[in-house]
Protein backbone atom coordinates (compact mmCIF):
# COMPACT_ATOMS: atom_id res chain seq x y z
CA UNK A 1 0.00 0.00 0.00
CA UNK A 2 1.46 3.41 -0.94
CA UNK A 3 1.86 6.00 1.84
CA UNK A 4 0.28 8.77 -0.20
CA UNK A 5 -3.05 8.64 -1.48
CA UNK A 6 -3.78 8.51 -5.87
CA UNK A 7 -7.28 9.42 -5.77
CA UNK A 8 -9.09 10.38 -9.27
CA UNK A 9 -10.75 13.09 -6.80
CA UNK A 10 -7.71 14.48 -6.15
CA UNK A 11 -6.71 14.71 -9.75
CA UNK A 12 -7.55 18.81 -10.21
CA UNK A 13 -4.87 19.81 -8.02
CA UNK A 14 -0.83 19.97 -8.38
CA UNK A 15 1.51 20.37 -5.72
CA UNK A 16 3.12 22.72 -8.38
CA UNK A 17 0.32 25.37 -7.77
CA UNK A 18 1.72 26.53 -4.50
CA UNK A 19 -2.12 27.45 -3.10
CA UNK A 20 -2.91 23.96 -3.66
CA UNK A 21 0.95 23.51 -1.70
CA UNK A 22 0.27 25.41 1.24
CA UNK A 23 -3.87 23.52 1.29
CA UNK A 24 -2.47 20.08 1.15
CA UNK A 25 -0.20 21.27 4.01
CA UNK A 26 3.03 20.98 1.87
CA UNK A 27 1.81 17.42 0.50
CA UNK A 28 1.34 15.97 3.99
CA UNK A 29 -2.75 16.29 3.28
CA UNK A 30 -2.27 13.16 0.50
CA UNK A 31 -1.38 10.58 3.54
CA UNK A 32 -3.82 8.08 2.87
CA UNK A 33 -4.15 7.77 6.31
CA UNK A 34 -5.21 10.32 9.02
CA UNK A 35 -4.11 13.86 6.75
CA UNK A 36 -5.01 15.93 9.47
CA UNK A 37 -2.49 14.14 11.74
CA UNK A 38 0.10 14.73 9.03
CA UNK A 39 -0.87 18.01 8.20
CA UNK A 40 -0.13 19.08 12.24
CA UNK A 41 2.81 17.21 11.77
CA UNK A 42 4.06 18.87 9.27
CA UNK A 43 3.33 22.12 10.93
CA UNK A 44 6.18 21.47 13.45
CA UNK A 45 8.91 22.54 10.98
CA UNK A 46 7.14 25.63 10.83
CA UNK A 47 6.51 26.37 14.32
CA UNK A 48 10.53 25.64 14.95
CA UNK A 49 11.20 28.35 12.47
CA UNK A 50 8.97 31.09 13.78
CA UNK A 51 10.46 30.25 17.14
CA UNK A 52 12.87 32.49 15.90
CA UNK A 53 11.06 35.50 15.47
CA UNK A 54 9.78 37.63 18.76
CA UNK A 55 6.43 37.08 19.62
CA UNK A 56 5.11 40.37 17.69
CA UNK A 57 6.77 38.81 14.43
CA UNK A 58 5.20 35.06 15.44
CA UNK A 59 1.78 36.77 15.61
CA UNK A 60 2.16 38.72 12.32
CA UNK A 61 2.90 35.50 10.35
CA UNK A 62 0.14 33.08 12.24
CA UNK A 63 -2.39 36.06 11.93
CA UNK A 64 -1.52 35.66 8.41
CA UNK A 65 -1.66 31.72 7.71
CA UNK A 66 -5.18 32.32 9.54
CA UNK A 67 -6.46 34.96 7.24
CA UNK A 68 -4.83 33.41 3.90
CA UNK A 69 -5.75 30.22 4.99
CA UNK A 70 -9.22 31.41 4.09
CA UNK A 71 -8.30 31.91 0.65
CA UNK A 72 -6.20 29.20 0.75
CA UNK A 73 -8.93 26.71 1.43
CA UNK A 74 -11.77 28.26 -0.47
CA UNK A 75 -9.79 28.14 -3.70
CA UNK A 76 -8.58 24.61 -3.19
CA UNK A 77 -12.10 23.39 -2.32
CA UNK A 78 -13.26 24.60 -4.98
CA UNK A 79 -11.27 23.43 -7.62
CA UNK A 80 -12.06 19.70 -6.02
CA UNK A 81 -15.39 20.58 -6.03
CA UNK A 82 -15.69 19.43 -2.37
CA UNK A 83 -15.90 21.14 0.90
CA UNK A 84 -13.08 20.65 3.40
CA UNK A 85 -11.61 17.32 1.68
CA UNK A 86 -9.92 15.65 4.38
CA UNK A 87 -6.31 16.31 2.42
CA UNK A 88 -6.63 20.08 3.24
CA UNK A 89 -4.79 20.34 5.65
CA UNK A 90 -3.59 24.18 5.97
CA UNK A 91 -6.09 24.51 8.79
CA UNK A 92 -4.26 22.07 10.72
CA UNK A 93 -0.91 23.89 10.23
CA UNK A 94 -2.56 26.81 11.16
CA UNK A 95 -4.13 26.02 14.14
CA UNK A 96 -0.77 24.09 15.61
CA UNK A 97 0.91 27.50 15.06
CA UNK A 98 -1.32 29.10 17.61
CA UNK A 99 -1.71 26.18 19.89
CA UNK A 100 2.34 26.72 19.98
CA UNK A 101 2.55 30.61 20.32
CA UNK A 102 4.69 31.29 23.36
CA UNK A 103 5.11 28.05 24.63
CA UNK A 104 8.75 26.46 25.07
CA UNK A 105 10.52 24.84 22.14
CA UNK A 106 11.54 21.26 23.62
CA UNK A 107 10.01 18.29 22.39
CA UNK A 108 8.04 17.63 25.61
CA UNK A 109 6.15 21.02 24.73
CA UNK A 110 5.68 20.51 20.93
CA UNK A 111 4.48 16.85 21.68
CA UNK A 112 1.83 18.25 24.19
CA UNK A 113 0.75 20.74 22.03
CA UNK A 114 0.54 18.48 19.23
CA UNK A 115 -1.25 15.83 21.39
CA UNK A 116 -3.88 18.67 22.84
CA UNK A 117 -4.26 20.27 19.33
CA UNK A 118 -5.39 16.79 17.88
CA UNK A 119 -7.31 16.34 20.63
CA UNK A 120 -9.47 19.29 20.44
CA UNK A 121 -9.51 18.66 16.38
CA UNK A 122 -10.76 15.44 16.18
CA UNK A 123 -13.33 15.02 18.89
CA UNK A 124 -14.61 18.76 17.79
CA UNK A 125 -16.17 19.72 21.51
CA UNK A 126 -19.06 22.55 21.59
CA UNK A 127 -18.71 25.09 19.90
CA UNK A 128 -15.69 23.73 17.62
CA UNK A 129 -18.19 21.48 16.30
CA UNK A 130 -20.87 23.79 15.89
CA UNK A 131 -18.58 25.48 13.61
CA UNK A 132 -17.59 22.77 11.48
CA UNK A 133 -21.13 22.10 11.05
CA UNK A 134 -22.11 25.66 10.09
CA UNK A 135 -19.67 27.59 8.80
CA UNK A 136 -19.14 27.45 4.90
CA UNK A 137 -16.62 27.92 2.57
CA UNK A 138 -12.99 28.47 3.16
CA UNK A 139 -14.15 30.53 6.72
CA UNK A 140 -15.74 26.69 7.81
CA UNK A 141 -12.67 24.82 6.70
CA UNK A 142 -10.48 27.09 8.82
CA UNK A 143 -12.57 28.71 11.78
CA UNK A 144 -13.14 25.61 13.78
CA UNK A 145 -9.65 24.64 13.68
CA UNK A 146 -8.52 27.89 14.75
CA UNK A 147 -10.86 27.66 17.56
CA UNK A 148 -9.21 24.05 18.33
CA UNK A 149 -6.08 26.18 18.14
CA UNK A 150 -7.32 28.80 20.46
CA UNK A 151 -8.25 25.86 22.95
CA UNK A 152 -5.24 23.93 22.63
CA UNK A 153 -3.11 27.38 23.66
CA UNK A 154 -5.39 28.20 26.32
CA UNK A 155 -4.69 24.66 28.09
CA UNK A 156 -0.74 24.76 27.56
CA UNK A 157 -0.60 28.20 28.96
CA UNK A 158 -2.67 26.84 31.73
CA UNK A 159 0.08 24.11 31.99
CA UNK A 160 3.31 26.52 31.65
CA UNK A 161 1.80 28.16 34.78
CA UNK A 162 0.71 25.30 36.40
CA UNK A 163 4.58 23.79 36.20
CA UNK A 164 6.08 27.47 36.68
CA UNK A 165 7.51 27.34 33.54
Amino acid sequence: MKFFAKSPALAPLSLRNPIHFLALGFGSGLARVAPGTFGTAAAIPVVLLMSLLPQSGYVVVTFLACVLGIYICHKTSKDLGVHDHKAIVWDEVAGYMITMFAAPITWQWLLAGFVLFRIFDILKPWPIRWLDRNVDGGLGVMADDILAGVLSFVCMQAALFYFNV
